[in-house]
């Protein structure tokens, strides 16, 4: 009899126990995401010589890979430039304005690329930041444009010295008065020398890490920091040539870049 008493409630207690049991756990909401297969970028890079802005379009692969095209106008200097000004002030022609000594043409580039971009860590998180590197190659093409100055010409006329300004680019004309210092009344304006431009097609690539901020958002928040170069068959005429100052025709600089965009 007390066996089947013991039975009996054991048969009662089962389901209760096995509820228990068996129970699903609640879902963990902060787990949840969204698949993503495309992005888009815009990148501000500052870099030891210049500047650029670029943008990318992506493919994203797998979760830790993205293959991505890229098109980017940037600005390129020479380390040698200094900016300067005379203080001169001419009663007819005012006060001198800023130049830079010795420049022959002021630099601009147009770089084209694909590139891979790849991440070490999981991107597990949301709000978390995921650690990567990146690579690319591809053309470039060097856009120059000539550098104006103002130059002084002294002529002496009825014993008196007169003065004019010329607004000229280098040549072998004014060579001498384009590198005497004294000749100089200041730079000759950014709007001139459009009409001037001169190409030269090269190579350009890039190597960094990246550090991306809140990996699985829809909106795209990063970092790069690495380095970068241009080459091209034959020496830049950044700066004027003379027997102690040479052009080249490479340039590699560090640079740090803060991308934004979207995904899809």
């Amino acid at each position: 009899m007390k066996i089947l008493y013991s039975i009996s409630l054991f048969l009662l207690a089962f389901p209760i126990w096995g509820q228990l049991t068996f129970q699903p756990k609640d879902v963990d909401n902060s787990l949840k995401g969204v698949v993503y297969n495309s992005e888009w970028l815009v990148d501000f890079k500052v870099h030891t010589n210049g500047m650029s802005i670029a943008y990318n379009s992506g493919k994203i692969v797998t979760f830790d890979k993205t293959n991505y095209v890229q098109i980017e106008l940037g600005y390129l200097r020479d380390p040698r430039e200094r900016r300067q000004n005379r203080n001169l002030t001419l009663n007819r022609f005012g006060r001198s304005s800023s130049f830079i000594f010795g420049k022959e043409n002021q630099m601009f580039v147009v770089r084209a690329g694909w590139g891979t971009r790849k991440y070490l860590s999981e991107k597990a998180k949301r709000q978390g930041v995921a650690l990567g590197y990146t690579y690319m190659i591809g053309p470039a093409v060097a856009i120059m444009k000539p550098y104006y100055l103002n130059l002084i010409y002294r002529e002496e006329e009825e014993g008196r010295q007169m003065l004019e300004i010329r607004n000229e680019r280098l040549n072998d004309d004014n060579r001498d008065m384009f590198l005497n210092y004294n000749d100089i009344f200041g730079g000759g304006g950014f709007a001139r020398g459009w009409r001037e431009l001169s190409l030269t097609p090269g190579i350009h690539g890039k190597a960094a890490l990246v550090f991306s901020l809140g990996a699985f958002d829809e909106y795209a928040k990063a970092i790069e920091t690495g380095i970068m170069f241009d080459i091209f068959p034959r020496k830049i005429a950044i700066m004027a040539e003379t027997e102690s100052i040479s052009n080249k025709p490479y340039f590699i600089n560090f640079y740090v870049n803060i991308q934004l965009g979207r995904r899809r």
